[in-house]
């Protein structure tokens, strides 16, 4: 049989367990725009009133109230993962994306100012020079049309090297924040672990812990796998990078190429720094690492730019050097080295014009200073015609500017298409675990209402032992 002042023990654990549930609505309201917070719940479980029951036992107990078994994480651990590939694939295809977008401002194609206009300009005053042969203008003209190819030539390859060390020292700083968020997954895992282990609620570190591991998946690409005792292990591919409590860090291989122009010598390889074993990084540092590779994008582009300054040259030389200037001066080369004042082995960044003097350029078939004098524009018209070749500079450059622009677009439909993949996963994910303000605003209501009942129940048992104690037996005095 039940006891009188079991109802008084009913009632208050269900004032615990409502202001429990006021409590975790609170902290869900109150995190409703915390970035990484996952939704909870209390879960409350009614309390048995014969915790071990004889065999022919009798009871008009009806139990003993309620309690809160736990307070649940609202998390979806499938959509979780599906969340940290996704983020890693849309990091990678972004930072790639933008790689392309800061190669294309490069060249800034079509343009009046972009190097296509400006070798067509100095076509154009070579095409001049054929009518007047004579006269030092058109040819001072051509070589101040020369010398801006030259020069944009020069700037091109300049942007192309400057953007390697932005990102070469970009990835400088990936690899400090991977190591520093995989420190702290493991101090997490530690700290949840013993929490867990002691019958204490982890749910605000786990929501740290999950905003660190979705950090190195945009970083490096990882995946995590959770272990029986709560803890979360981190993965690089298939080489782990937090086991547990510990850590393994990354490193940039020493002696790594820090300009362009070192690729034909030495490369950038991300390593482990315990076992010099190569890392397959995904995300930003999988893009940049792309980017910095020998053969890689930037890598790539310069040379192609190299080959068509290097056909530049090659082709005016070699016609340049057939002429005869007005001085009878000939066999020079038009464009030289900047380093050393070759005439080969010419990039676009060693690349300028050697004649310095409008009477020095050689555009004549024959000796204007022989017997007969001969002045025409002959070499220069020939010079002229190398703009609607199919194998030299401007040739070249087309089909470099044409695959850049193909291989651009490109990389920018992925990076939409990948960004609206991972919106729709992101979208799931909250749908599941962020915080709905009107439910909540609902269950603050819900545990409002009990919270008053369960008072009113502990006022109706307190009037009825008033009646029982003090007015008992009272009658006829």
């Amino acid at each position: 049989m039940g006891s009188t002042f079991s109802g008084l023990n009913t009632a208050l654990t269900s004032l615990y367990a409502q202001r429990r549930g006021l409590d975790v609505t609170g902290q869900n309201i109150a995190n409703a725009s915390t970035e990484g917070y996952t939704r909870q719940r209390v879960v409350m479980q009614s309390q048995n009133a014969n915790l071990v029951p004889g065999v022919y036992a009798t009871t008009t107990a009806v139990g003993n109230g309620v309690t809160v078994s736990s307070v649940e994480r609202l998390r979806n651990a499938a959509l979780d993962q599906r969340s940290y590939a996704e983020h890693a694939s849309s990091a990678y295809h972004n930072a790639r994306a933008g790689s392309y977008n800061l190669i294309e401002d490069v060249f800034a194609e079509p343009s009046d100012t972009a190097l296509q206009a400006r070798l067509a300009d100095m076509w154009d005053g070579w095409n001049a020079i054929t009518t007047n042969p004579d006269q030092l203008a058109g040819k001072s003209a051509v070589l101040e049309q020369a010398n801006t190819v030259a020069a944009t030539l020069n700037d091109a390859a300049s942007s192309l090297n400057n953007q390697y060390e932005a990102a070469r020292t970009g990835l400088d700083t990936y690899v400090g924040d991977v190591n520093k968020a995989a420190d702290a997954v493991a101090k997490l895992n530690n700290q949840i672990v013993i929490a867990t282990q002691a019958g204490l609620q982890a749910n605000e570190l786990q929501d740290q812990r999950a905003q660190q591991i979705l950090k190195l998946s945009e970083l490096i690409g990882a995946s995590a796998v959770e272990t029986p005792n709560g803890a979360i292990s981190v993965f690089v591919g298939t080489a782990p990078l937090v086991a547990g409590f510990s850590t393994r860090e990354i490193e940039i291989e020493p002696g790594g190429a820090a300009r362009l122009e070192d690729l034909a010598t030495s490369e950038v390889n991300l390593r482990f720094k315990d076992t010099k074993a190569a890392v397959g990084a995904g995300g930003s540092m999988g893009a940049s690492m792309e980017l910095l590779a020998r053969g890689g994008t930037l890598d790539s582009i310069t040379k192609r730019l190299d080959t068509v300054a290097g056909k530049l040259a090659d082709s005016v030389n070699r016609i340049h050097a057939e002429g005869f200037a007005t001085d009878g001066t000939t066999g020079e080369p038009f464009f030289v080295r900047n380093d050393n004042g070759s005439a080969t082995g010419i990039t676009a960044a060693q690349i300028r014009v050697a004649v310095t003097d409008p009477a020095k350029v050689q555009i004549s078939s024959g000796d204007p200073t022989g017997t007969p004098r001969i002045l025409d524009g002959n070499i220069a018209d020939r010079i002229s015609d190398l703009a609607d070749s199919k194998t030299d500079a401007d040739a070249e450059y087309q089909s470099m500017i044409g695959e850049l622009g193909v291989s651009a677009q490109s990389a920018l439909r992925r990076r939409d298409v990948q960004n609206a993949v991972t919106d729709q996963v992101d979208a799931a994910r909250d749908a599941e675990s962020g915080v709905n303000l009107d439910e909540e605003m609902t269950n603050l209501l819900t545990y409002q209402r009990g919270y008053e009942a369960a008072s009113r129940v502990l006022t109706t048992i307190d009037s009825m032992l008033d009646q029982l104690i003090n007015r008992t037996g009272m009658v006829g005095r």
